[in-house]
């Protein structure tokens, strides 16, 4: 990984790591395994490693697609955020429920999307944020 990379991939790996740990561990343990849909102890090692993939593979995206933009920083990251959002929705909460066991899709969809919708409203601005600053670059709105 390169040094340009290093910050926005911890833009998205620190915010999603603790906001997952809090949401799905703590907050909401409670609703989960009311779902009845994680093996009883979790792998958190596996957890972070996924978290670890996508966050190169969402940096990268970013890069290519939206860190040439002539908008503000946070335009950009709203944008990519959007993309994200309906990225790892996709393949995090619609996948999870066509194939997991579980006491009540819709309640999954419910808590799922509202974890994504969380998750993404901090991870894309922080990454556009990420990259002005890899870029030295003063961050401006607009």
């Amino acid at each position: 990984m390169t040094k340009r990379y290093a910050l926005p991939v911890l833009a998205y790996l620190v915010p999603t790591f603790a906001l997952g740990f809090v949401w799905h561990l703590i907050l909401f343990d409670g609703y989960y395994k009311a779902l009845q849909i994680y093996r009883e102890s979790i792998i958190v090692p596996f957890g972070f490693v996924s978290m670890l993939i996508q966050a190169a593979i969402f940096a990268y995206i970013f890069d290519r697609a939206f860190a040439g933009s002539s908008d503000g920083w946070l335009s950009r990251g709203l944008r990519y955020a959007a993309l994200g959002a309906l990225l790892s929705w996709s393949f995090t909460t619609i996948a999870v429920a066509a194939k997991n066991v579980m006491t009540s899709v819709p309640d999954y969809l419910v808590i799922e999307t509202a974890f994504t919708v969380v998750q993404w409203l901090m991870v894309g601005p922080l990454t556009a944020l990420a990259f002005e600053t890899a870029r030295g670059t003063k961050p401006a709105l607009s």
